[in-house]
C-alpha cells in the first residue's frame, strides 16, 4: 500500500515531465532540477501534517509549517514544470495564509487568526488576477488594436452618453 502511494504520483509526474519535455535531455541532473519540490519540499510539508495527525490533535503549531511547506513546494512545482515564476510568485504570500487557516480549523477557531489569513488571501488572489491577466494579454498580441478600439469607444460612450433632461 505505501509503495503504491508513493510510486504513482512519481510515474504520474514524470510522466507529465516527459510529455512537456519532448526532445530535451533527460538525466539525473535534470530530473532533480526540475522536480525537487515534489522530492524536497512537499514531503516536508507533508511529514508536518502526518505528525500533526498521528498525535491526534496535540502539536497545533505543526500545522503552520505543514500548510506553509506544502504550498510553496505545489506552487514551485508548477513553476518548474511551466517555466511560469512571474505568474506563480504570489504563492509564496498564499503559503502562510494555508498554513494559518490549518491552525485557524483545527486549533481552536481563533476568530483574531482571520484577519492575517484575509489579508494575505486577498492580496496573493489580487497579484495572482493582475499577473494572469497581464501574461494573457502579452501572449495575445494580435487582440490589442480590438481591446484599443473597445476602450475608445467605451469612454467615448461615457462622455458623450446619454444626456439627462433638465
Amino acid at each position: 500500500m505505501a509503495k503504491r502511494t508513493i510510486l504513482a504520483p512519481v510515474l504520474i509526474l514524470l510522466g507529465v515531465y516527459l510529455i512537456l519535455n519532448q526532445g530535451g535531455t533527460m538525466g539525473p541532473g535534470t530530473i532533480f532540477g526540475t522536480f525537487w519540490p515534489t522530492l524536497f519540499v512537499i514531503p516536508l510539508g507533508l511529514f508536518f501534517h502526518w505528525l500533526y495527525f498521528s498525535m491526534i490533535g496535540r502539536g497545533v503549531g505543526l500545522l503552520v509549517p505543514g500548510g506553509l511547506l506544502l504550498t510553496v513546494g505545489i506552487v514551485c512545482q508548477i513553476a518548474m514544470l511551466f517555466g511560469n515564476w512571474g505568474t506563480m510568485w504570489p504563492g509564496f504570500i498564499l503559503a502562510p495564509a494555508v498554513g494559518l487557516f490549518e491552525l485557524y480549523w483545527f486549533g481552536g477557531k481563533n476568530k483574531w487568526l482571520l484577519i492575517p489569513i484575509n489579508i494575505l488571501t486577498v492580496l496573493s488572489l489580487l497579484f495572482f488576477t493582475v499577473m494572469s491577466i497581464g501574461s494573457v494579454l502579452s501572449n495575445m498580441s494580435y487582440i490589442q488594436p480590438f481591446v484599443a478600439i473597445l476602450l475608445i469607444v467605451g469612454g467615448a460612450y461615457i462622455i458623450m452618453g446619454r444626456k439627462k433632461p433638465m
